[in-house]
């Protein structure tokens, strides 16, 4: 008999069955007076969740329209902007800015380390930018940026726009929107919202929409925040049709988010990602991220000596727990963990339980229970 299979990825993330079933429901009108109510409120709660007096804007599309729309509604064709990059995300704004015709300047880390805060001081102060990007987590790399340190510097230069990717981190990891002094957040449904893909969400502060409305019309049409911003504030009007059935599931997650606590949600991640790193590390893998800046929503394992990345993995998957392999220069050299969204007690056991199965089947020493005990040792 098989295992069941639990995917344990980056994202998407495991789907509740509450969320499941709004997504499962006879789709109505777009116009529907009970929809329009339910995206309204959707609307409200990202804005009061995550603290803007901006405005909010739910799309369908991937992260990646996110990023575009970041973009393209805060800075125009010749403008300097600074990527932060600290992995494959932060390379992925560099070819997105490329195309628009941007005078791009970046500042990467070694995978597995951050830029020092005090190094993007020191380049803004260098040059007049209209943009500051940043990736919250890097799924490449595992690490976690101080969004909030650099806040407090971008901050001290008004004509520079904040944009934080916040695709594997929003609902996981700390982000207040005005007190950061974050101008752009965007992420999408499929990780720590635990909702399945198909939406992205974007935050965008006054600063940011002042800056919109000082560019006029912009080449781009479906990632305009102009054509979105009616319907956000009255989803009775049309301009693209919503995806029903998915902004349905992310309000049943943002209500499953309510009910923890937003507050209480990430001292949870923070928890989780501390236990299941200490227990893959009892087991004999690394974490790529150093220390202090290791992401709460996932963990990049690195091999001990003597493990086949794709042997580790195929066997991993027939015991049940699908990751993913590494990206890059780390590609067969570690195993992304993802632990994010509404992930439990049960599920974080049958991982490190299953991984210790995987290493005795590909041969590598280990004592079973030992990466459980660590673990429960540090949840309990």
């Amino acid at each position: 008999m098989k295992n069941k299979k639990l995917v344990m990825i980056p994202g998407p993330t495991p789907v509740l069955r509450s969320i499941q079933d709004q997504m499962g429901r006879e789709t109505v009108a777009f116009k529907d007076p009970d929809f329009v109510n339910d995206f309204k409120s959707v609307v409200k709660d990202l804005k009061e969740l995550w603290k803007t007096s901006g405005e909010v804007f739910v799309i369908a599309g991937s992260g990646t329209l996110g990023m575009e729309m970041a973009v393209c509604n805060t800075v125009q064709k010749g403008d300097s902007i600074l990527i932060i990059s600290h992995g494959y995300f932060g390379d992925r704004f560099t070819e997105l800015c490329e195309r628009k015709g941007l005078d791009i300047d970046v500042i990467s880390s070694e995978w597995g380390k951050v830029v020092p805060v005090e190094d993007i001081k020191a380049k803004l102060e260098s040059k007049n930018y209209k943009a500051v990007t940043v990736t919250h987590v890097d799924t490449a790399t595992g690490v976690m940026a101080d969004i909030e340190a650099i806040g407090d510097v971008v901050k001290d230069f008004e004509d520079t726009m904040f944009i934080v990717d916040g695709v594997c981190a929003t609902a996981a990891a700390k982000e207040y929107v005005d007190e950061m002094h974050i101008d752009i957040l965007l992420t999408g449904t499929q990780k720590a919202f635990g909702v399945a893909p198909g939406l992205t969400m974007l935050w965008a502060s006054e600063k940011a929409m002042a800056r919109r409305e000082s560019l006029g019309m912009i080449p781009e049409y479906y990632a305009d925040f102009n054509k979105w911003l009616p319907i956000m504030h009255d989803p009775m009007k049309y301009f693209g049709t919503p995806a029903v059935n998915l902004i349905w599931a992310l309000q049943e997650s943002i209500r499953i988010i309510k009910e923890e606590g937003i507050d209480n949600r990430y001292d949870r991640h923070e928890k989780n990602a501390n236990a299941m790193q200490k227990a893959v590390e009892a087991l004999g893998f690394s974490i790529l991220a150093e220390k202090g800046y290791r992401a709460v929503s996932l963990s990049n394992c690195l091999y001990p000596e003597g493990i086949n990345d794709a042997e580790f993995r195929q066997v991993l998957a027939d015991e049940g727990i699908v990751v993913a392999g590494g990206l890059g220069p780390y590609a067969g050299k570690l195993f992304r963990l993802g632990h994010m969204g509404n992930i439990d007690t049960h599920d974080m056991v049958s991982v490190i339980a299953t991984i210790e199965r995987a290493l005795y089947k590909v041969g590598y020493p280990v004592k079973f229970g030992t990466g459980v005990g660590v673990l429960l040792e540090n949840l309990m």
